[in-house]
């Protein structure tokens, strides 16, 4: 999944703020869990970035409620 920034995180849709949370949630368990494992990610950096594009959205959608 792609990273978003806060321009790109803007310009999208209801719904694909929805469905690309959703999947960021999914790339994030998955992470997570080989790390869990014992093993070490492939990019240990992009748990952090995964993380913050995730705060990207649901802080577009709080702007959006207000």
């Amino acid at each position: 999944m792609a990273i978003f920034r806060a321009k790109e995180v803007a310009q999208f849709s209801d719904t694909e703020l929805i469905e690309n949370e959703q999947k960021l949630k999914i790339e994030l368990i998955q992470n997570y869990g080989k790390v869990s494992a014992g093993g070490a990610p492939e990019n240990p950096g992009k748990i952090r970035e995964v993380r913050r594009t995730i705060a990207r959205i649901k802080t577009e959608q709080t702007k959006r409620q207000a």
